[in-house]
């Protein structure tokens, strides 16, 4: 990791956003609250140009068309909506989580062992309920974040999940890297969003998108150091109210009995199908992609 970059003082808006949102949803009727929340979401979407712009390019790119701006409506609405549940979820709202079939044994036995892992997930749909998951295997994990101004978001799931969830906050140069080997030699397991590259002393270039682009690899070089197992786990909202279906990756683990290079060629092709898993399920719900920031850039020289 590379804790010496910089990072944004706070998320957009005021920094009283998350608590009015927390409180009106709580005592407003829904069919209040709903049409003021979209009417909300066209005020954000009028005084947000950058993340406007940033969220039009990303449509572009996975519609392969230019969006409509009622489309670009709908991406900021989505997360506004997930945002909502965030702050229900941290507050007294229990999200149901049901695994896919989809590599279902494998995560399970892996959830179920004592081995510490790394998770893996990205700034998609609701991947940052997945503590709900892990927390169903009675598993410590630290979560690495960027400490914000106003994320209250972030503040109320921390107190929920109590003593099996903690914070390594990868914008704090003076404890994180001592924090980080200490929880790793501790055996605690940890979760690691791997699609911005701001904090990541290691990149590699990965095919996404249609473009060679690069992504954040930190995680695999820790899998190969600690000699811990990867896998990455997609949040998606499911037809039942207050629940989520969870998409896990095949694993990756390291094997002993080969040198470094053989083991994080490995890895880049284990990565190299996350990311694929992750632009089919884009395909299919677009809007759910929640990084309203330019897109990962576009590699200039050939990928290794």
């Amino acid at each position: 990791m590379n804790p010496s970059s910089p990072a944004p003082r706070s998320n957009p808006g005021p920094t009283w956003g998350y608590r009015f949102l927390l409180a009106f949803e709580r005592w407003a009727p829904r069919w209040v609250f709903r049409p003021v929340l979209m009417a909300g979401t066209w005020v954000g979407l009028a005084f947000m140009p950058a993340q406007r712009a940033h969220s039009r390019a990303y449509l572009t790119h996975v519609l392969g068309r230019a969006p409509r701006l009622v489309e670009v409506w709908e991406h900021f609405y989505a997360f506004a909506d997930f945002l909502v549940l965030k702050l229900r979820a941290g507050h007294e709202v229990k999200i149901h989580c049901t695994l896919g079939p989809e590599n279902h044994d494998e995560f399970t036995a892996l959830a179920e062992s004592d081995r510490p892992a790394l998770f893996g997930t990205f700034h998609f749909g609701w991947s940052d309920l997945l503590g709900y998951l892990l927390s169903d295997w009675d598993r410590p994990v630290s979560v690495l974040r960027t400490r914000v101004g106003n994320s209250d978001d972030t503040r109320l799931l921390g107190e929920r999940f109590g003593g099996k969830v903690t914070f390594l906050w990868v914008n704090d140069p003076a404890n994180f890297l001592f924090e980080l080997k200490d929880a790793l030699q501790a055996g605690v397991s940890l979760a690691v969003k791997c699609d911005r590259v701001d904090f990541s002393a290691r990149t590699e270039v990965f095919e996404f998108l249609g473009e060679r682009r690069v992504f954040p690899f930190t995680i695999y070089y820790l899998a190969v150091l600690f000699n811990r197992p990867v896998v990455f786990c997609l949040g998606l909202p499911s037809a039942e109210p207050d629940a989520m279906s969870v998409l896990a990756s095949p694993i990756f683990t390291p094997d002993p009995a080969q040198g470094r290079k053989e083991n994080l060629a490995a890895a880049h092709a284990h990565f190299q199908g996350v990311l694929r898993q992750l632009e089919g399920v884009l395909r299919r719900e677009p809007m759910l992609w929640f990084n309203f920031l330019p897109l990962n850039a576009v590699a200039s020289t050939p990928a290794a």
